[in-house]
């Protein structure tokens, strides 16, 4: 029995388009059965994007219920942990595909009666939405919306399981074009500005650090809470975008933009997909062991260490992390100008040129990211921040979180005003 991640291997390995991975991945669960839980695989070549959302058929069953939607061109779809696919046509095989069984299995099992007079919806059938669930995910898909097109003003109503509130779309028309830092940058949200926003917690603390310790659930005096779950998230291992341009040859027009841990405090580099090798501090270290031969440690540790006094850290981490961004997408066309050429001229040193920049242009970063967090350490050290001539200054806490800190406990830390005339304290 196939395991999501192996499907999604093999269509990798077997398919030259969205259309034939969905065939690839459906015809081996057909076959072979589908050990994991459900879950949602974005599949896009230079053409077309697809959403494949398939679900096992339990113990003992065979094969696995399915549907795939193509997402029209123009079109922004986000999904996050939660099946997205209601309701869809059984009529149109050029933009749905679905099983044999993806109808008659949910009436076997109780989960779906016609009679009701209700239309199939493969979401509310196989996956329904729970308060947890929906506040888990559904949030996460809210903000990319209001974030692509916020003149459609959409309310988080259904991200928080209010009643009657009317679940998201599948994918929207974005108020303009997005580019690929667009897409970057929609993978940094805390959903900052908005009633949620994770920097504004009493638990942010006086710095307004946005991470959140698992467990996601817990409970005080008997009654559950949970914390938001944002895009940006540390519990990321690596988070990417797709770059694929029918108009240039294959060998440059596709970009794999690569970002390791969490995506608010890292930066991402190109990795061309005719590419023939690695940078090696991308393909080394283990979870269990700090190394700074690793990128994923470097991204790692700045984060982490962000989070002692996150409004002033984040700044200066933006900071760096824009200029390695500036520098890699201004040289994204020049470099892809000379590659054109060599194409024309001697294609056979085409993938080895754009090794040599990918490998050489993440590792300088990386560098600098080390860089960075030695400057870190040295400037933000036990409590004080050192000043331009590097002595250290007592900043203390943000007046705001000073009069918390008074109306919890307002004689505990209160000083006696000396009385005049008297000397005593």
């Amino acid at each position: 029995m196939f395991h999501y991640y192996a499907l999604m291997l093999f269509a990798l390995q077997r398919a030259k388009t969205a259309r034939e991975a969905v065939t690839v991945m459906t015809d081996l669960v057909e076959k072979y059965g589908y050990a994991s839980e459900g879950e949602s695989i974005s599949i896009a070549d230079k053409e077309e994007v697809w959403l494949l959302e398939i679900v096992g058929t339990g113990k003992g069953g065979k094969g696995a219920v399915w549907v795939a939607v193509r997402i029209p061109d123009g079109m922004v779809c986000a999904h996050a942990n939660m099946s997205r696919i209601r309701e869809f046509s059984l009529n149109d095989p050029e933009n749905v595909r679905y099983s044999k069984n993806v109808i008659s299995f949910a009436k076997e099992k109780g989960y779906y009666n016609p009679k009701e007079g209700k239309p199939f919806s493969f979401s509310h059938v196989y996956n329904p939405p729970t308060q947890e669930q929906v506040r888990y995910s559904a949030r996460r898909v809210w903000s990319i919306f209001r974030r692509t097109a916020p003149s459609l003003h959409l309310s988080p109503g259904y991200s928080s399981y209010e009643k009657n509130a009317k679940p998201y779309p599948l994918y929207i028309k974005p108020d303009r074009k997005l580019s690929v830092r667009d897409v970057i940058a929609l993978h940094r949200d805390h959903y900052e500005g908005t009633e949620f926003d994770m920097t504004k917690d009493v638990t942010a603390g006086p710095f307004g650090a946005p991470d959140r310790w698992r467990p996601m659930k817990w409970e005080v005096e008997g009654k559950k809470y949970a914390w938001e779950r944002p895009i940006s998230t540390q519990q990321a291992g690596f988070v990417h975008v797709t770059q694929s341009r029918s108009h240039i040859p294959d060998q440059i027009g596709g970009v794999y933009w690569y970002g390791l841990d969490n995506p608010y405090t890292n930066f991402f580099v190109p990795f061309y997909t005719s590419i023939t090798q690695f940078p090696g501090s991308y393909t080394t270290g283990t979870l269990w062991k700090f190394s700074r031969d690793s990128a994923w440690w470097a991204f790692n540790f700045v984060a982490n260490y962000a989070n002692l006094r996150w409004s002033y850290m984040i700044k200066e981490i933006q900071k760096v992390q824009k200029e390695i961004e500036d520098m890699t997408f201004q040289l994204q066309p020049v470099i892809e100008a000379a590659a054109l050429e060599l194409l024309r001229k001697n294609p056979h040193l085409v993938e080895t040129y754009l090794t040599n920049h990918c490998v050489v242009n993440a590792e300088a970063n990386i560098k600098k990211w080390w860089q960075l967090a030695d400057f870190l350490v040295t400037k933000y050290n036990d409590g004080y921040i050192k000043n331009e001539k590097g002595r250290p200054q007592e900043i203390g806490y943000p007046v705001k979180w000073l009069k918390k800190e008074v109306k919890a406990n307002p004689k505990k830390k209160r000083l006696k005003q000396e009385r005049k005339g008297e000397g005593e304290l």
